[in-house]
């Protein structure tokens, strides 16, 4: 499974590890970060990026994202970026990608890492070079919602001989093949199991017909909402030349106050849906002395706005004309 999944992504190697979250892990271990040591993340994005910063002793360092695309740019990770920058974590998000030939040659330039987290984007390319294969080190996630899943799982890639020989150890216990139960290193056991291996070598196969799916279904969602842009904010088809694969479809309401509501009111009609990322720069775990007075807006209004709706093979256009029609109807009476 990692020798597929790396050819697959174009890079020399890949570690299996038990989910995405421990990627993250994993990955800042690599990199022996120092207190001081600043990493670029931006705001909108799952909670595991930031925990992965802090657990491996970085500083994390918010930026904002693009309001069309929702994700991060260049001009982003400039209005962060200090003498004290260690490394980037570029996340591609809901179905796109973010500004990542841009960003590498910015890290490039700078001599910092890049870390990219393409959990959101199997298969997503950009210039025809598949997202997981720009970063120093790139991570994956198998997740049940995932383009491609083993219900639980994630992936390690790189192309540094090094990284790859010290992510084996910090996956497996720090086993080692000459004394293999005397240990320099009190590390995890990360492990993928070989049952979940054997699905992801079939998901890889499905891939391309996953996303098909995904792509035509947020297209007829577009579609069904392209008369209420004044009610709502849609996800873009395509982005500097990159076609959204719509891991989810994210919709942003412009009436203020009004998505927890709409989502109550869909619930009660059987529809479920979830809101989009709470900032990392506003939760409630982040420890004093990483809180900031930067606002960043783009970041609080999907927040507190955004929400997406259903997705997969169970939905059939009926469905997403209903689901549709439930949502502009709640929206339109309140």
């Amino acid at each position: 499974f990692e020798k597929q999944y790396s050819l697959k992504f174009n890079r020399k190697f890949g570690v299996a590890v038990s989910n995405g979250s421990v990627a993250l892990d994993v990955a800042f271990k690599l990199l022996n970060l120092d207190k001081d040591d600043e990493v670029i993340v931006p705001s909108f994005t799952i909670i595991s990026c930031l925990s992965a910063i802090i657990r491996s002793g970085g500083k994390p360092v918010f930026c904002d994202v693009n309001e069309e695309s929702w994700n991060m740019s260049l001009e982003d990770v400039k209005s962060s970026f200090s003498e004290k920058t260690k490394a980037v974590l570029v996340v591609h998000t809901y179905g796109l990608a973010a500004e990542i030939i841009k960003i590498q040659e910015f890290c490039k330039e700078k001599n910092i890492y890049l870390i990219e987290d393409a959990a959101e984007a199997h298969g997503q390319k950009v210039n025809n070079k598949p997202c997981g294969s720009f970063g120093d080190i790139s991570v994956f996630s198998f997740y049940a919602n995932k383009h491609i899943t083993t219900g639980e799982g994630g992936m390690v890639l790189t192309d540094s001989e090094e990284f790859y020989d010290n992510a084996q150890k910090i996956r497996n216990l720090d086993f080692n093949n000459v004394k293999r139960f005397s240990h320099d290193n009190l590390y995890w056991n990360y492990r993928l199991s070989g049952l979940q291996a054997s699905l992801g070598i079939s998901q890889l196969k499905n891939m391309n017909r996953t996303i098909d799916l995904k792509i035509k279904q947020g297209n007829y969602y577009t579609e069904l909402f392209s008369e209420s842009k004044d009610l709502v904010q849609l996800p873009l088809k395509e982005h500097m030349g990159v076609i959204n694969h719509y891991w989810v479809y994210g919709v942003l309401i412009k009436k203020e106050n009004m998505r927890d509501f709409l989502m109550d009111e869909l619930r009660n009609k059987g529809i479920e849906t979830r809101p989009f990322f709470w900032p990392l720069h506003l939760q409630p775990a982040l420890p004093d002395e990483y809180k900031t007075i930067k606002k960043l807006t783009v970041s609080e209004n999907l927040g507190l706005n955004g929400l997406y709706i259903p997705m997969g093979s169970h939905i059939t256009k009926k469905l997403q004309e209903k689901i549709t029609t439930t949502i502009l109807r709640i929206l339109k009476e309140n």
